[in-house]
C-alpha cells in the first residue's frame, strides 16, 4: 500500500477548514496533517464538546479526507523558550495569559507562566490526539540554549548540561502524559529547538532517558541547509522517525551570502537559503525515500508547503503529483532472484 499523502495546514490557516479541504481534494491529497491553530483543530474545544473530534471527521470525509496526525509547533515552541514579546503572536491568548508586552519589555512578562501554561496545553494536545483518534502530535520544543549557539561569550559544557537538563524537567512530564495517552510526540528537528542536528538529537534522547514517547517528525529541508544528511538522519534514529514532511530547500550561496541568512526575509535574494516547493529544491528525495523504505516507515508523506517565490495553490497541486511520482514501495524479493535454479 503507497504511503498516505498529506497536506500540513498550518500555511493555510488563515482559510476556514472547509474551504482548505475541498482544494485540498481537488489537489490530490488523501487527507490533512491538522494544524492546532485556526479553525483546524482546536485543542480545547476537542477536550469541552463531546462531538467535536466525531464532527472533525466528518467534515474531512465529506471531502474524502483523513487525518492521521495533528500539529502544535506554535504552542511547544514556549515550553523550554526564552519568552519574549513575539510568542504573544503565535500563542492561543488562553496560554499568553495576562503577561503583557505591548511595549515588548521583556520584564512585562511572566515567562514561567507562559512556558507552564505551554505544556499544559500539550498535555491537553495528547489527550485530544487520543479524542480524535491519531497516533502523533507534531511540534516543537523552544530551547534555553539555542541563544548560547555561539560559544562567545564563552559557553561552558555546565552552560549547555543546564539547558538540556531544564528540557527534560520540562518534557518529562508532557512525555509521560503522552505515553499515558498512548500517542507520540514527534519533535520537528530545527533551528531554534532542543534538537537541530544529528548529535543535538541524541543528546536529546539521552535527556529524556529515550523516552518512548518522544521521537521526530522528519523534515529534510532544516537539515539540508545546515550541510546535514538528512539520509543520515534517518539512519541515525530508524526507530524514532513517527512522521515525515516533504518539504524542499535550496542553498543560494555566492560568496556574499551565508547559511545564517543574514537577518533577511523568507524570499529575500540576498538569502544564503530559502525554502522550495518540492521537487524545486536540491534534497534528494529519492534517496530519502529508499532510506524511509529500508526502515520500514508506513506512515503518511505530508508535504509542509513553503515556497516564498511561487503561487501556493498551484505549488500544492504540483506538489501532491509530485509526491504521487516519488513514492514506491519497498521489494519484496532479491531483484536477481529469478536467475536462481529451481
Amino acid at each position: 500500500m503507497p504511503r498516505p499523502l498529506t497536506l500540513f495546514t498550518g500555511q493555510w490557516a488563515d482559510l476556514p477548514l472547509e474551504t482548505l479541504a475541498a482544494k485540498v481534494k481537488a489537489w490530490g491529497y488523501d487527507g490533512v496533517e491538522l494544524a492546532c491553530w485556526g479553525d483546524h483543530f482546536d485543542v480545547q474545544r476537542a477536550l469541552r464538546e463531546s462531538d467535536y473530534c466525531k464532527a472533525k471527521h466528518a467534515q474531512l470525509a465529506r471531502h474524502g479526507l483523513k487525518t492521521w496526525a495533528i500539529s502544535n509547533h506554535l504552542v511547544g515552541q514556549a515550553v523550554c523558550d526564552e519568552i519574549d514579546a513575539r510568542h504573544k503572536s503565535i500563542l492561543p491568548a488562553h496560554v499568553w495569559g495576562s503577561s503583557s508586552a505591548a511595549s515588548g519589555a521583556l520584564p512585562a512578562i511572566d515567562q514561567e507562566a507562559v512556558r507552564r501554561s505551554a505544556a499544559n496545553e500539550l498535555i491537553d494536545t495528547a489527550k485530544a490526539a487520543k479524542l480524535l483518534g491519531v497516533p502523533v502530535v507534531n511540534g516543537f520544543t523552544g530551547s534555553a540554549i539555542w541563544s548560547k549557539l555561539y560559544f562567545f561569550p564563552p559557553t561552558s559544557s555546565a552552560d549547555v548540561k543546564r539547558g538540556y537538563d531544564d528540557f527534560a524537567a520540562r518534557f518529562g512530564p508532557i512525555l509521560d502524559a503522552f505515553h499515558a495517552c498512548g500517542v507520540k510526540f514527534a519533535l520537528e528537528v530545527h533551528p531554534t529547538e532542543i534538537a537541530y542536528d544529528i548529535h543535538t538529537t541524541r543528546a536529546a534522547l539521552s535527556a529524556v532517558g529515550n523516552h518512548p514517547a518522544f521521537g521526530f517528525n522528519f523534515d529534510p529541508s532544516h537539515l539540508f541547509w545546515q550541510f546535514v544528511d538528512p539520509v543520515q538522519f534517518i539512519r541515525a534514529f530508524p526507530d524514532r522517525i513517527f512522521h515525515c514532511h516533504i518539504k524542499d530547500c535550496a542553498r543560494t550561496l555566492d560568496g556574499t551570502t551565508s547559511i545564517l541568512a543574514s537577518h533577511l526575509p523568507f524570499g529575500d535574494p540576498r538569502r544564503g537559503w530559502d525554502f522550495r516547493s518540492p521537487g524545486r529544491g536540491q534534497v534528494d528525495f529519492q534517496a530519502i525515500i529508499r532510506e524511509l523504505n529500508r526502515i520500514g516507515y508506513a506512515g503518511p508523506l505530508s508535504v509542509e508547503w513553503e515556497d516564498p517565490g511561487m503561487d501556493r495553490e498551484a505549488g500544492a497541486k504540483e506538489a501532491a503529483a509530485f509526491v504521487r511520482a516519488l513514492d514506491f514501495p519497498p521489494s519484496a524479493r532479491a531483484f536477481d532472484a529469478a536467475f536462481a535454479k529451481a
